[in-house]
C-alpha cells in the first residue's frame, strides 16, 4: 500500500513538473540567448544581456523614442514607425530620408552624438523610452537618465551572429510600438525570401573560395568563422578563407598571413566603402599583390552611401534577406540574371 501511494505521489510530481516546464518554456517568446521577452496579460517584462526591464500595462505601446543609434533606426523605419521618433543622436549617420524629413521639420531633434549626448535636451524632451547599445564609458549618462524616469533599453544587436536572429529583433521592437502583427508579417515574409534563396543559391553546381574586409593599419581583421559575415557566405553556397575558424569575432592576421591563406580566393567582399581599386592600392599598395585583386572581383558596401550613412548598417541589419541575395548575385550571378545589388557594390 506505501509503495502504491509513493508510486501515485511520483506519478503526480512528474505530470506537475512536466506543467511547469512548458509554462516556463512557453512564457518568454526567444529573440537569442541574449534577448527574451514575456507578454503577461499586457504587461511586458524583458531581458536583454544582462539587463531586465519590466513594463506596466499602461506603459506600452511606447509613442515618442529616441534613439542613439543608426543601427537601431532599421527596425523603426522597416515597421513604418519614424513618427513616434522625436530624437536621435549623430543624424549624420542615419540614411532613412524620412527620417531626415522630420528632422528638417523640427519634428525630430538631434541630441547629441557618441562623443557626448544633451542629456538636458533629453530629459526635457520626457520620452517613453532611450534605445541605444551598451556603451561602458556612458554608465554615468544612463545613470543620470534613470534618475529623471527615463527608461534606457540596451538591445545590442551588432552581437548577434545569425542573420535571421538580427532580423528577429524586429518582433521585439513591434511589442513596444504597437507594430506587433505588422512586425510579426515582415519577420515571416523575410524568412520565407532568405529561406527560399538559401534553397536557390544550393543549385549552383560552383562553389567560390571568398576573402572578407581589409587592413587597417598592419592589421587585416576578418570576421571569425562563426561571424554573421561567415554564416552569410556559407549560406550564399560559397567557401569563406576561415571557414573552419569558430570565432564570434574579427580575427587579425598580418597580411603575410592573409596572402600566405589567399591562392586561388575568387571573391573579395566587404572591402570597405572604397570608389575604386585605384583608391584601394593608394591607400594600401600591398593589396596588389593579392591574386583576387589582380584577376577575381572586389565588392565593397557603398551601394546605399549617403556621406557618412550607409543604409548597409540600417536597413540591411533588418534585411538579411536582401544581404544575402546581394551575396548570391556576387557568386553565383547566373542564379539572378535580372537582379541588381542593393547594398554592394563592385569596385573596378
Amino acid at each position: 500500500m506505501k509503495a502504491k501511494f509513493l508510486l501515485i505521489i511520483a506519478f503526480l510530481f512528474l505530470i506537475n513538473c512536466k506543467r511547469e516546464q512548458k509554462i516556463s518554456s512557453s512564457d518568454w517568446e526567444k529573440i537569442s540567448e541574449r534577448v527574451q521577452f514575456k507578454d503577461d496579460n499586457g504587461k511586458l517584462d524583458i531581458k536583454s544581456g544582462n539587463f531586465k526591464y519590466y513594463f506596466e500595462k499602461n506603459k506600452i505601446p511606447f509613442s515618442k523614442i529616441i534613439l542613439l543609434n543608426a543601427s537601431l533606426m532599421g527596425y523603426v523605419s522597416e515597421l513604418g514607425a519614424e513618427n513616434l521618433v522625436i530624437g536621435i543622436a549623430s543624424p549624420e549617420y542615419i540614411y532613412s530620408e524620412k527620417i531626415h524629413s522630420l528632422l528638417k521639420s523640427g519634428k525630430i531633434q538631434n541630441v547629441g552624438n557618441e562623443q557626448k549626448y544633451d542629456v538636458e535636451k533629453i530629459i526635457a524632451m520626457k520620452p517613453d523610452a532611450i534605445f541605444t547599445n551598451y556603451i561602458a564609458s556612458f554608465d554615468n549618462t544612463y545613470q543620470l537618465l534613470k534618475n529623471n524616469n527615463i527608461k534606457v533599453i540596451f538591445l545590442d544587436e551588432y552581437m548577434e551572429q545569425s542573420p535571421m536572429v538580427k532580423t528577429s529583433y524586429i518582433k521585439l521592437f513591434g511589442k513596444l510600438l504597437g507594430k506587433e502583427k505588422e512586425a510579426q508579417t515582415k519577420f515571416d515574409e523575410i524568412q520565407k525570401n532568405y529561406n527560399d534563396l538559401k534553397s536557390l543559391a544550393l543549385k549552383s553546381t560552383s562553389k567560390p573560395y571568398v576573402l572578407a574586409n581589409e587592413m587597417y593599419d598592419d592589421v587585416w581583421y576578418l570576421p571569425g568563422g562563426k561571424t554573421f559575415t561567415a554564416n552569410y557566405v556559407a549560406d550564399a553556397n560559397a567557401n569563406y578563407i576561415l571557414k573552419e575558424n569558430i570565432e564570434e569575432k574579427a580575427v587579425t592576421m598580418s597580411f603575410e598571413e592573409v596572402f600566405a591563406k589567399s591562392k586561388n580566393i575568387q571573391f573579395w567582399i566587404n572591402a570597405g566603402n572604397h570608389i575604386s581599386k585605384k583608391e584601394m592600392l593608394s591607400i594600401n599598395p600591398f593589396y596588389g599583390k593579392l591574386e583576387v585583386f589582380n584577376k577575381g572581383k572586389i565588392y565593397g558596401v557603398s551601394g546605399k552611401e549617403r556621406q557618412k550613412a550607409n543604409d548597409f548598417f540600417e536597413s540591411g541589419v533588418v534585411r538579411s534577406d536582401l544581404v544575402l541575395k546581394d551575396y548570391i548575385k556576387i557568386f553565383h550571378p547566373e542564379l539572378l540574371p535580372n537582379y541588381q545589388l542593393t547594398y554592394m557594390n563592385e569596385l573596378k
